[in-house]
């Protein structure tokens, strides 16, 4: 396991703890290790070495320097080692720190509990990889896009609707999808939704986008139906746009131009974006509600007022953020939030979803919380309509990987 690996070196300041990990790593089949009782042992050992390790072992709790003061040292001097975190501290301060860690573009290959053994480094190691680590980049700065390039693009028909597919998290069997706004230009190629949608709701140019985003799903919707597939369609809708009177009517009519019903349709309000004008958001929700349309508290869990608006918004659905999902099953604080706002949603009769679903064992996870719909890159990516047949066909041979046990 470690005989491949060019040079381990372990840190910690008890020297009983540090040779056991030695001793452990060497019958692992490590032939070449460095120590270092401390932080301040750590970064002078490291400016005499030619070659920087190819792993570290790192204890949290060691006096002058800590653990999270050396990483942070590492990663300011652009030093990059994949490490192993030992502690025997709370999840929650742990979960703390692999995320602080993660940030700085170090590779966490696992924060393992202490006392260490064989199969806790075998377990760990599954995650080892010999490539380089790459500190974290920051994303290539973008001009701005401007109210007018945004608002030539609606009038071009710049705005595509992709899909992406919501699943029973019983059966695996598709039972809708989220429409979702993208933008392909000409010259700017690919737009992403956080660059146009910030301007979109300063400019008030999300009262056109979302109509735009209406009519292709509810065609899309329509054409669907005629071929058997009955589908509910989620649509994001910015709370901006229930302050225009007549925005409902103008969903209506285009409910009535396709001939789709309204029971199909969901639309998803974040719940930090109804907090204003809260009177008239209340009503134009209560007349969504009553019409048919379905209501998704979207990104539960992200603000400050969420039980507030369950209590006073005619719900119907509760999405749990991504945040909450991703990594669940193997921290307790997102487990406990996650299983008890599914349980809220169950208590309250509203179906829930779960977005951001990436592995198999936060799906499965989610199973034994009882989750209702599942959502995320372990299911499906967003994508164009006539993708939707083709991705269908092979989700079809998973559904027994999929289904309950």
């Amino acid at each position: 396991m470690f005989d491949k690996i060019d040079s381990i070196l372990v840190v910690d300041d008890s020297t009983v703890q540090r040779q056991h990990a030695v001793s452990l790593i060497q019958a692992l089949g490590a032939k070449s290790l460095h120590e270092a009782g401390n932080g301040q042992e750590v970064l002078a050992l490291l400016t005499k070495m030619d070659v920087l390790p190819a792993l570290m072992i790192l204890d949290l709790e060691m006096p002058d320097m800590d653990g999270v003061e050396l990483l942070q040292h590492l990663q300011k001097h652009a030093i990059h080692i994949p490490v192993i975190i030992l502690s025997s501290r709370e999840a929650s301060l742990l979960s703390s720190i692999d995320a602080m860690v993660k940030n700085t573009g170090m590779r966490v290959l696992a924060i393992v509990p202490k006392p260490l053994n064989e199969e806790k480094l075998r377990q760990a190691m599954k995650f080892y990889s010999d490539k380089p680590v790459q500190p974290a980049q920051k994303k290539a700065a973008q001009m701005p896009l401007t109210e007018k390039e945004l608002g030539k693009m609606l009038k071009e028909k710049a705005l595509v609707a992709y899909f992406q597919p919501k699943v029973d998290m019983k059966t695996g069997m598709l039972k809708g999808v989220e429409a979702l706004a993208r933008i392909q230009h000409d010259k700017l190629g690919f737009v992403s939704p956080d660059r146009f949608i910030p301007v979109a709701e300063k400019s008030g140019l999300i009262h056109e986008l979302t109509l735009q985003m209406l009519e292709q799903a509810m065609s899309q919707c329509a054409i669907w139906n005629a071929r058997g597939l009955v589908l509910k369609v989620a649509i994001n809708l910015s709370a901006l746009s229930l302050d225009i009177p007549d925005f409902i009517d103008k969903i209506m009519a285009i409910q009535a131009k396709h001939g789709v019903q309204a029971d199909q349709f969901v639309f998803e309000i974040t719940e930090s974006s109804v907090v204003s004008n809260v009177g008239n958001t209340l009503a134009m929700l209560a007349r969504l509600r009553l019409k048919g349309f379905g209501l998704s508290i979207d990104d539960y869990g992200t603000g400050f007022s969420s039980m507030q608006q369950l209590a006073m918004i005619p719900f119907t659905e509760l999405k749990v953020d991504r945040s909450f999902v991703d990594g669940a099953h193997e921290k307790q604080n997102l487990r406990v939030i996650l299983q008890s706002a599914l349980e809220m949603a169950q208590r309250l009769s509203l179906v829930s979803v779960a977005e951001g679903i990436e592995t198999m064992a936060d799906w499965r996870l989610l199973q034994d919380f009882n989750c209702v719909v599942g959502q995320g890159f372990l299911i499906g990516k967003p994508m164009k309509a006539n993708d939707l047949p083709v991705w269908l066909k092979e989700h079809h041979r998973r559904l027994p990987e999929l289904r309950a046990l």
